[in-house]
């Protein structure tokens, strides 16, 4: 990932961490697990001599010595894992945003002509400020929409009120599988870390849960101009984004490379609602206001 030109502590302070809990319970035990690994190689022939009375006298001392050992090393691999998963989680879940939220603004390649633009899923505003910046470093007269269906309002205002931007941000509660506007009402439409959380409590894997996800793709199109720019950053179900999208007849449809994030794999999508969209089987929508393109 390339730099995103802050100090990460600046980051963490201005936005926080939703869920602080896993890492520090990760953390926890990667130092229970380390301490342990430790005391295992300290005291090996302690451990070793344990072992034998533990085993079956048919093992061999050597076959013993090896089952010792082993469980040694597993432990020490545990510890650097949740380490690992620790500290992924962490940067993940503020700084990996701010940087991903960076690359997502420079998909639009002029903002002095988007007048109306959505956050899905805003939560603590990282993606949200990071367009209003934009907005604002371009002298653009638009506004962006925030929103998420848990009311964030006052800590997402917060945010934009430190840096700056508050005059750019709205924010509104609602249900991304029925997004509260009209058809074809932004220029542009963003979401990061978001969609896949839709459905969950169908299961991750089920159909039901795919079909919620679709819903919201659905509704991000419905509510694009012709011409529009959208870009989506999410976990694991990418690829059912694009089919979806390709199922939509967008156009311009693009995916990052993988990165890691949570512990899995995530990628940015962007594409571009045609302006001739067709709706239904005979039904084609013309739009002549984005940008001049169309």
């Amino acid at each position: 990932m390339g730099k995103t030109g802050r100090d990460w502590s600046q980051i963490y302070v201005i936005y926080g961490m939703d869920d602080w809990q896993t890492p520090v319970f990760l953390l926890l035990h990667a130092i229970i697990f380390s301490v342990s690994s430790v005391l295992f190689l300290v005291y090996f022939d302690w451990v070793y001599y344990c072992f034998q009375l533990t085993l079956p006298a048919v093992f061999s001392p050597g076959f013993t010595r090896f089952a010792a050992g082993f469980t040694g090393s597993v432990i020490a691999l545990s510890a650097v894992c949740l380490f690992y998963a620790a500290g992924n989680i962490f940067y993940s879940s503020v700084a990996l945003r701010w940087e991903i939220a960076q690359r997502m603004a420079s998909v639009v390649h002029d903002w002095s002509t988007v007048r109306t633009a959505l956050d899905v899923g805003c939560g603590r505003g990282i993606l949200l400020n990071a367009v209003a910046i934009q907005l604002k470093k371009e002298g653009s007269s638009g506004r962006v929409v925030g929103l998420d269906r848990k009311n964030t309002t006052l800590s997402t205002l917060r945010t934009a009120g430190i840096e700056g931007v508050q005059e750019y941000v709205t924010c509104r509660e609602g249900d991304a599988r029925r997004l509260p506007f009209s058809d074809e009402y932004f220029d542009v439409v963003v979401s990061a870390g978001f969609v896949h959380t839709v459905g969950k409590e169908f299961g991750q894997k089920t159909a039901a849960a795919a079909a919620e996800r679709m819903r919201v793709i659905g509704e991000v199109v419905r509510v694009m101009k012709g011409g529009g720019v959208g870009v989506v950053w999410d976990l694991v179900h990418v690829p059912e984004y694009v089919q979806r999208l390709h199922e939509l007849k967008m156009e311009d449809i693009r995916v990052s490379e993988r990165v890691t994030a949570y512990m899995v794999n995530s990628h940015i999508v962007s594409f571009r609602k045609p302006c001739q969209h067709v709706v239904g089987p005979s039904e084609v929508r013309l739009d002549w206001r984005f940008n001049g393109i169309c």
